[in-house]
């Protein structure tokens, strides 16, 4: 999705937005939503109906605790847990949602590339992936934008609008 100006709630503007989030990625799903499924009838039975599950049942209290965890806990994560990236006036800043976000200045930029990637065979699969000098920040797809930073950093964006993106960014340099 994109924006020209839009407004954000600092009243700072957007020149770009871009919002991505896990619920295309069935099996994602299908295994987070296994695992809480399999710890709410393991909670229902073990602390609901009073009956031990498996046959070494852990402690009440364990269960508790996977039950909050993959239960709910997980679920909540991936129904939240999104890529957003925006361009602003002064930098481009790259939010995964709850977990990091990292902001880079106009500055630092050397070089951008739209770019098709491997998600599995580079980076093993999606997420907030690599490490040293090669990140990358990745929702689905095999598309984005590659960024090489003065540094010798490289940062690759997933996007589903790569070339938008990369004419934001370069607007900017």
């Amino acid at each position: 999705m994109t924006a020209a100006k839009m407004p954000m709630n600092n009243g700072e503007s957007t020149e770009y937005h871009e919002a991505q989030y896990f619920r295309q990625v069935w099996w994602v799903m299908l295994i987070i939503l296994g695992a809480a499924v399999l710890m709410w009838w393991g909670f229902i039975q073990q602390i609901i109906v009073g009956e031990p599950w498996g046959t070494d049942p852990a402690p009440d209290w364990i269960m508790w605790l996977l039950w909050l965890f993959a239960g709910i806990g997980l679920p909540l994560l991936f129904g939240v847990m999104g890529l957003i990236v925006e361009v602003h006036n002064d930098r481009l800043q790259i939010r995964y949602v709850p977990l990091t976000q990292q902001m880079i200045m106009w500055d630092e930029i050397g070089r951008v590339t739209v770019h098709t990637y491997k998600p599995i065979r580079q980076f093993g699969g999606w997420g907030i992936r690599g490490s040293g000098k090669h990140r990358a920040f990745s929702v689905k797809g095999n598309r984005g934008v590659e960024l090489s930073l003065k540094d010798g950093r490289h940062i690759l964006i997933g996007s589903q609008n790569p070339e938008d993106l990369a004419l934001a960014i370069e607007s900017k340099l």
